[in-house]
C-alpha cells in the first residue's frame, strides 16, 4: 500500500499485528527517515517504460527491499521472507499496517538489478551511504548525550 503525501515523513501509526506500537528507536524506523525516498522514486520510475510489460511495483518497496537484501547480506529469497515475518522492515518499505503477503517474487530482484543497472545502483548505494553516515552521527550523539546525562545525575 501506498502511503498518501511525502512518503519521507511517515507518522508511527503503523497497524502492528497484536495492537503494539512500533519503537521509535528501532534502526529501521530511524533509517526509513534518513532514505531520500522521492530522489529514489524519481530514478526507479524513470528505467521503467510506461507503455509495455505490467505496472512498476511501488519503488519504495523494491528499493526498500534492496536496501534490506544488502544491509542484512542476504539471498533475494531470505530478504523476501524477511520482509513478510518483520513490521519494522514492512515499516521501512512503506506499508501502514502488517501484511502477511510477500510483497513480491524473489525473482523480481534479478529484473530490478537488469532493469536498474550498476551506475543508477550505485549511485542511489552512495545517496544511502551519506544518508546512513547521518544516522550514524546521530545515533552516536544519542548515545553520548545519555551518557553524560547519566553521568550528571
Amino acid at each position: 500500500m501506498r502511503k498518501n503525501g511525502n512518503p519521507d515523513q511517515i507518522e508511527l501509526d503503523y497497524q502492528m499485528p497484536f495492537g503494539d506500537d512500533l519503537n521509535p528507536d528501532n534502526r529501521w524506523v530511524k533509517m526509513a527517515h534518513l532514505i531520500p525516498w522521492n530522489e529514489f522514486k524519481k530514478i526507479y520510475y524513470n528505467q521503467m517504460d510506461d507503455d509495455t510489460g505490467r505496472p512498476a511495483k511501488d519503488a519504495r518497496v523494491v528499493i526498500g527491499a534492496l536496501i534490506v537484501k544488502h544491509k542484512q547480506g542476504l539471498s533475494d529469497e531470505e530478504t523476501i521472507q524477511t520482509i513478510k515475518e518483520n513490521p519494522y522492515i514492512q515499516y521501512f518499505l512503506g506499508y501502514s499496517k502488517f501484511q502477511y503477503d510477500k510483497p513480491f517474487e524473489p525473482s523480481l530482484f534479478v529484473a530490478i538489478r537488469k532493469r536498474l543497472g550498476i551506475e543508477t545502483l550505485n549511485s542511489m548505494n552512495e545517496k544511502f551511504i551519506n544518508n546512513f553516515k547521518k544516522l550514524e552521527q546521530e545515533l552516536t550523539q544519542d548515545k553520548n548525550q545519555e551518557s553524560n546525562s547519566k553521568k550528571k545525575s
